[in-house]
């Protein structure tokens, strides 16, 4: 049943790829990614693919989360981007030996870990549970309510897990509907251990004069303050966890984090501006507000990908949480979006899922983006002058691009050339570089001119005095 069916070779761009400057506004650029695949249920031979809303990807093989089909689909992807079906899987094996079937899963994760590398989550989320599956197909262990207290899931609440992550220590993170409290966390033996992550709700000192100051009934009519509810997880190589929010239930809410172990945001922002998708959202098309993030993807480089769900389109950073790109769109042709559900990568190959034309996008860098992408991976490697070559090649193909000259700028600063280095900062507005710079050079050379302030210190001890003393022997000698 299995057949072969070779990638699209790159072609003319189809998108509109653009990045922010210093200044904030939009500049378009090189793209960065092509649409190499684009791949469609019957094309596999399955049949049309039914509001599918995860993906996930293992080794060379993508997991498809095809929900309202009540199925898991299989690709299996070969060097030369040719892919293959492997599987559709319907249903599983229970411990006791039943078969059970899925009912709308909408959550699908494989472990990397050694611990249990290559074992199965599905939430299984009309079913009320999270199914711990092996290689085989054959259910380990079931999470429902029974693995529960009481009073952490209200009896009136139903039990529906959406997105979820497993850590190397085989701790279960599960972002689950009607939950504000931040991820839902389990041991490695599914017992629910409590929350994690939740960001803090912050009241505005107007708004804790008036409850101050409020009765009891006023109180109860004013808007409560909760915690937002994430909409997505994800788990990077280090095992940090990345959750999205909507920002428009709380704008004092970052719609990314990155969370350590303790629940702690630890997402670096030091771009211009933080982590947010467009600066600029207008109300074009009916669309209007804040983007959206649904979804996010890690890099090996330490960049991460984040889908905008609202108007379609791929947002790129890097480690610092600077924008390198941003590309895709809300539309029906190739390389843009309409109701996009997840976005998954297999190194640097980026997949979008899309539940309006249940379809995989898939999208591969361009000599651009791999000039971008190896910049930053020799970077974090520690081989800085080897990015530099990089990023002036990123800027012989773009000269606008704001993060080759901060990239360049950064090797300077390594190197001792603080001149340099201030020079490229400061044509980049980046106040923060061009700080630390500033203070190397002035302490360099404040020790390669100390014998100037000695010689001026000297100056003002040594001549008063001496003055003063020739004015008094002049008094004494000629009587004036």
């Amino acid at each position: 049943m299995a057949c072969l069916f070779p990638a699209l070779a790159p072609a003319n761009p189809t998108n509109y790829t653009y990045t922010y400057n210093e200044w904030d506004v939009p500049m378009p650029s090189p793209d960065a990614y092509r649409v190499t695949a684009y791949i469609l249920g019957e094309q596999l031979g399955i049949g049309h693919f039914n509001r599918p809303q995860d993906l996930q990807v293992w080794e060379n093989y993508l997991y498809v989360m095809d929900t309202y089909n009540n199925r898991i689909v299989v690709l299996r992807f070969d060097d030369d981007g040719t892919f293959e079906l492997v599987e559709v899987v319907t249903h599983v094996t229970m411990p006791d030996g039943e078969i059970s079937s899925f009912n709308r899963p909408y959550g699908i994760y494989i472990s990397p870990w050694e611990l249990n590398y290559g074992h199965i989550w599905v939430a299984d989320t009309q079913n009320q549970r999270i199914l711990h599956i092996d290689r085989d197909w054959n259910v380990v262990n079931i999470i429902d309510r029974s693995k529960l207290e009481r009073s952490l899931l209200e009896e009136q609440l139903e039990f529906l897990p959406r997105k979820l992550v497993v850590d190397f220590s085989g701790r279960i993170l599960l972002q689950a509907y009607h939950i504000n409290r931040g991820l839902m966390e389990f041991d490695n033996e599914g017992f629910f251990v409590g929350y994690m992550g939740a960001p803090r709700v912050g009241i505005s000192p107007i708004e804790q004069f008036w409850r101050a100051i409020a009765t009891m009934e006023q109180r109860e009519r004013r808007e409560l303050f909760v915690p937002v509810e994430y909409n997505n997880v994800s788990i990077d190589r280090e095992g940090f966890i990345y959750v999205t929010t909507t920002p428009d239930v709380s704008p004092d809410v970052h719609p990314i984090r990155r969370l350590n172990a303790m629940g702690n945001d630890i997402l670096i922002r030091n771009g211009f501006t933080a982590p947010i998708g467009d600066l600029y959202t207008g109300s074009g098309a009916g669309i209007f507000g804040a983007s959206h993030f649904g979804d996010v993807t890690a890099l090996p480089n330490e960049s991460y990908v984040v889908l905008d769900v609202k108007r379609g389109r791929l947002f790129s950073y890097n480690s610092q949480g600077e924008l390198l790109y941003v590309w895709g769109g809300y539309g029906n042709r190739e390389g843009r979006f309409l109701q996009p559900t997840a976005i998954e990568s297999m190194d640097f190959s980026i997949f979008v899922l899309t539940a309006s034309s249940s379809s995989i996008t898939r999208f591969d860098l361009t000599e651009y983006g791999m000039n971008i992408n190896t910049a930053l991976d020799l970077y974090q490697r520690g081989l800085y002058d080897q990015s530099v070559a990089h990023w002036q090649e990123v800027l012989r193909m773009n000269g606008n691009f704001g993060p080759a000259y901060i990239g360049i700028a950064r090797n300077y600063l390594r190197q001792g050339n603080y001149t340099e280095a201030m020079r490229l900062f400061r044509l980049q507005n980046d106040a923060r570089g061009y700080g630390r710079a500033f203070g190397f050079y002035r302490r360099i050379w404040v020790e390669d001119n100390f014998w100037i302030f000695i010689t001026i210190i000297g100056i003002l001890i040594v001549v008063p005095p001496v003055v003063r003393k020739v004015i008094r022997l002049k008094r004494e000698i000629f009587g004036t």
